[in-house]
């Protein structure tokens, strides 16, 4: 009977969450230095990368096939074996995942970028719709998330107030993140003083506009004993999808992102780090999840405190990814979510031996 080869992460590294990057369109500039930060910290040159997997957004960067002039960042020589996703880069890493368990490579090399200050950061998600009942009505993806969040409060699941709580407890472990755009202290009664955004959302309650990239190293077992002193090891790694329908499904629930977790293996998680954007998905997600009181969710700050679309996914696994390569945990949940109100999620469970 064959086997596939187990499949760990062994290096993550990230560009600084800002506001607005200068100087750069395409991503190149942001990607450099993070190449070298993570083939560095794994001891790869490039010629030793088996495969390279993006994810990003021609919607986002405003061009067709912008992930191409991005490859510049890797450099014309060796040829590589590519691919890209057109999502965040969660989904680039299960591609790369599967290209080592089938055996084809025994290294990977994954990233995803955004500049989401290039545009109107809300109307470009409103692409992400029902093209033809809900897009051409363009409603901004915060108005959308407000809709889901008053529903939530409306039937009891949760308040304002614990959503500001969400807000100040993220801001408080931000930090220590020294990539986190946010990291000023807040205190969540006093945010309940600030005006609404989109009712019942405040700015606190909204991940900010972040421009940023990522990327993480996947290896085959033998090759992740070499690369690293203690790799992450993903034991289970499953996304699932709810209709893209606003109308055909109940908005404050998120059942593709429990079936994921079932179908990953969650038990025993001590941190997770949480692809959700808003204040209120949080809480949503903690509930559709299931995860007991002790696990830690979201120490880096997660998304509330920088948000580089489709590359915050992967940021998610790779946070998760380092309490393991550092010995901060010994089992760890990725979360990474696409289109609208969490309607795509991916579950990355890791953990040391």
């Amino acid at each position: 009977m064959s086997t596939f080869p187990e499949v760990a992460v062994v290096g993550f590294a990230q560009s600084p969450q800002v506001r607005e990057t200068t100087g750069t369109t395409n991503g190149v500039e942001m990607l450099v230095p993070v190449f070298q930060r993570v083939l560095a910290a794994t001891g790869l040159s490039r010629r030793e990368v088996g495969f390279w997997c993006s994810g990003s957004s021609d919607y986002l960067a405003g061009r067709a096939f912008s992930f191409v002039s991005a490859v510049d960042a890797i450099g014309a020589l060796p040829p590589i074996a590519e691919s890209h996703v057109e999502s965040d880069a969660a989904w680039a890493l299960y591609e790369a995942w599967v290209k080592i368990r089938t055996g084809e490579v025994d290294t990977a090399l994954v990233y995803g970028f955004g500049k989401s200050s290039a545009g109107d950061l809300r109307r470009v998600l409103a692409l992400q719709l029902d093209p033809y009942l809900v897009a051409p009505l363009w409603p901004d993806s915060v108005s959308i998330a407000a809709l889901q969040a008053r529903l939530g409060i409306d039937a009891g699941l949760w308040s304002e107030k614990e959503m500001a709580e969400v807000a100040a407890r993220s801001r408080a472990d931000a930090a220590a993140n020294p990539s986190a755009q946010l990291r000023d202290p807040v205190d969540p009664t006093a945010l309940l003083d600030t005006p609404y955004l989109a009712d019942p959302l405040r700015a606190h309650d909204c991940a900010p506009i972040t421009d940023g990239a990522a990327a993480i190293v996947l290896a085959a077992g033998h090759r992740a004993r070499e690369l690293c002193a203690r790799p992450a090891w993903i034991t289970g790694l499953e996304h699932r999808v709810d209709s893209p329908a606003l109308g055909a499904r109940d908005l404050t629930r998120a059942p593709s992102a429990g079936a994921a977790a079932a179908a990953a293996g969650i038990d025993g998680v001590q941190v997770a780090e949480l692809a959700t954007p808003f204040t209120s998905q949080e809480l949503l997600l903690r509930r559709e999840l299931g995860l007991a009181d002790d696990v830690v969710i979201n120490p880096s700050g997660g998304p509330l405190c920088g948000n580089p679309m489709f590359a915050g996914g992967l940021v998610r696994i790779g946070e998760a990814a380092s309490r393991v390569l550092d010995g901060g945990a010994q089992r760890v949940l990725g979360h990474a979510s696409n289109g609208p109100l969490l309607q795509q999620n991916l579950i990355c469970v890791m953990e040391g031996r």
